[in-house]
């Protein structure tokens, strides 16, 4: 078996299950290996039905009295059995799994492995997983991983596959050397990939997590370093000297520029009139004010007589900012006479648009373009693109900012983003990158008041809501999972929007977003949002990256201490963007230790840059067995903050190989690069 070869190739995928692998990126044996699991399971020791709790997944031991019976009726067969002890009743349920009669014994000890549910009284375990003593003790003692899935594939199936492929020797070539591995404490590779998928042990597994995590930032590194060597620093070819246009524009502004904006423009206005083109990271915390900087690097750009854009991850946001801009330079255009022609591509527009857009571009018809994805495609050209800028730029392909400068004669760059990296790491995630920070917010905005919160808690965060909402303002709420889990009890958008539904007023719109929507549903969803046609938005972390709703006043956070910090803050710079008060509710579940005293930070300062500093200093290792903290780059593996140590060895460690590379290196590397434009994010 080669690591090249079909997944097809594999014992028991036929046209059904490999149409389901496919959905998830997965072609080839290569494909498989890396997909790695989510998130793992652990199984704690078993309980009595006495001493169940409701709302849990948890192992009940018990043996039935009477045989399973099937019930009658319905398009689905369901079989039904019951656990009694001391008077408390559990009803086990399955769904099309008619066979249980027959291996499931009356009067016989099992394990019965699931979430418990009630509803009026009556508890009900649905689709429980059933085991004999004997067999849940030694699966205690394991770690099971945790995948995600498609219509038409299950946990036990994708298991079985990747097992499939462990039977084999080795895969994969070795590509660090072994004095290297041994200095930096790093495990063999093929260790490594298989006890990602089986560890033996959560030792193994740790080891097997901090070898792919330093893989990832490696090869990361290693890319970052190629594209610095073939480009290095490039002549400035769009020189803008004059800085009148700006100054005009700050002169009109209703709020005065705070000193961490001035001082990132003076070094964006140094880079307009320098030797070298611009390569800069304009780094600052939600709200602090990025988007009037590149407003007036435009304006600049344009007064120097070439063209800009401006690249942002959703067309909403993208919309968004081409309604500010428009409305902002019209204000310009009035005090001072001079127009700026902004246009707007994305994705959605017609065929008849786009073409319109694609001939204003290329005859200078159009000083500034806004827009998505939309603007690296190959029918677009300028007359003469002198400036390049990328919003949320966590949120891009390594190879997306290439390919967009590419459509000018090396153009300005700026990068924005919003991530609050500590300094010593955004050097090495930007290593081609000059470095502006924005670390004050204006004055204007009022600070969020936050709170962390258990369960017990809900009841009155929804009658707060609802007087919120009763006031005209809007909320989010955020869930960790989209739907239901086989192995993870945690809130889910789509059974959280249903019970709300019945919680709140009728006139009160609730309605769910997650990122497996298409983009066009996410779109109207979040359009209606913003129009406030929909009062209560519950979420994933989808919208973190998301749409400005001054109205939204409100945020709740379900499953808080699934998240690392950073997000968590990140998540909370959707609200408090209005004039009206903001809160921030962050409820957390389950046991209450330390990630209490994590989420406190989030309580006691709205400065994103001390929270990832505190986040980093409180983990240290972090929680492997949950879901990945930071979520703010798409990394596999490896967690910008959980993971600092590693991001910067293995910074260091690139610097020590050259251009040349060993021939299996330089396929991984290569691999990872062509990933890169659709996986790996900056």
């Amino acid at each position: 078996m080669k690591i090249t070869d079909a997944v097809r190739s594999l014992k028991g995928v036929g046209d059904k299950t490999e149409k389901s692998l496919n959905k998830l990126g997965i072609f080839t044996i290569e494909d498989l290996i890396e997909f790695y699991p989510r998130g793992y399971q652990s199984y704690e020791a078993p309980v009595y039905l006495s001493d169940a709790v409701p709302e849990k997944r948890q192992a009940i031991i018990g043996y039935l009295h009477r045989e399973l019976v099937r019930i009658p009726g319905g398009r689905v067969e369901k079989t039904s059995g019951t656990l009694i002890e001391d008077g408390r009743r559990l009803q086990l349920l399955w769904y099309r799994m008619p066979y249980l009669k027959k291996q499931i014994i009356s009067g016989k000890n099992y394990i019965f492995y699931g979430t418990v549910k009630t509803k009026n009284g009556q508890w009900t375990m649905e689709q429980p997983e059933v085991y004999e003593p004997e067999a849940y003790e030694k699966l205690q003692s394991t770690v099971q991983p945790v995948y995600s899935l498609t219509e038409g594939l299950h946990q036990k199936t994708l298991s079985k596959l990747i097992r499939q492929v462990f039977d084999e020797d080795p895969l994969f070539e070795e590509y660090l050397p072994e004095d290297l591995r041994e200095e930096l404490k790093l495990s063999e590779y093929n260790y490594a990939v298989q006890n990602i998928h089986f560890p033996e042990n959560r030792e193994a597994l740790g080891q097997a997590r901090r070898r792919l995590g330093f893989d990832e930032f490696f090869l990361f590194a290693l890319a970052i370093q190629r594209m610095k060597h073939f480009r290095e620093r490039s002549e400035n070819r769009h020189r803008a000297a004059s800085l009148t246009w700006a100054g005009a524009f700050i002169k009109g502004l209703s709020y005065t520029l705070t000193g961490a904006q001035m001082r990132a423009w003076e070094d964006i206005s140094r880079d307009f009139s320098g030797d070298h083109a611009m390569n800069r990271l304009l780094q600052g915390d939600v709200g602090s004010g990025k988007t009037v900087l590149a407003q007036l690097a435009l304006l600049t750009g344009v007064q120097a007589g070439y063209q800009g854009c401006l690249m942002a991850p959703t067309e909403v946001l993208a919309r968004q900012h081409y309604e500010s801009f428009v409305r902002d330079f019209e204000k310009f255009r009035e005090d001072t006479g001079i127009n700026i022609r902004c246009g707007l591509l994305i994705g959605s527009m017609k065929a008849g648009e786009k073409r319109r857009i694609y001939a204003a571009a290329a005859s200078h018809e159009i000083d500034i373009l806004i827009g998505t994805h939309a603007l690296i495609q190959e029918g677009l050209t300028f007359e003469n693109l002198g400036l390049v800028i990328t919003d949320e730029q966590h949120r891009f392909g390594v190879n997306q900012r290439e390919w967009l400068s590419g459509k000018g004669r090396t153009p300005h760059i700026l990068v924005m983003s919003a991530t609050p990296i500590p300094r010593t790491l955004a050097i090495v995630l930007y290593g081609d990158l000059d470095i502006s920070v924005i670390d004050e917010l204006p004055a204007r905005r009022k600070p969020i008041k936050n709170c962390v919160v258990d369960t017990g808690y809900r009841p009155a965060a929804y009658r707060f809501i609802e007087k919120q909402v009763r006031e005209g303002h809007q909320v989010y709420i955020i869930c960790p999972m989209v739907e239901e889990s086989e192995m993870m009890d945690l809130e889910n958008v789509i059974d959280y929007t249903d019970r709300l539904k019945n919680i709140l007023p009728p006139h009160i719109c609730v309605e769910y977003l997650h990122g497996k929507m298409n983009g066009a549903r996410k779109d109207a969803i979040m359009e209606r949002f913003r129009d406030n046609e929909i009062q209560v938005l519950v979420s994933t972390t989808v919208i973190e990256v998301g749409i400005n709703v001054p109205n939204a006043t409100v945020m709740m956070v379900e499953n808080a201490e699934r998240f690392g910090l950073a997000q968590l803050h990140q998540l909370r710079g959707r609200v408090g963007r209005g004039e009206a008060q903001s809160y921030c509710i962050f409820v957390q579940s389950g046991k209450i230790d330390r990630s209490k005293e994590r989420l406190e930070i989030l309580v006691h300062s709205n400065d994103g840059f001390y929270i990832a500093g505190e986040d980093l200093k409180l983990r240290g290792p972090g929680d492997m067995f949950g879901l990945r903290q930071s979520g703010l780059m798409d990394f596999h593996i490896a967690d910008l903050y959980q993971d600092g140590d590693l991001l910067q060895m293995a910074g260091d460690c690139a610097k020590k190989f050259k251009n040349e590379l060993p021939e299996n290196l330089e396929r991984r590397m290569n691999r990872y690069m062509l990933m890169a434009g659709k996986d790996i994010v900056l």
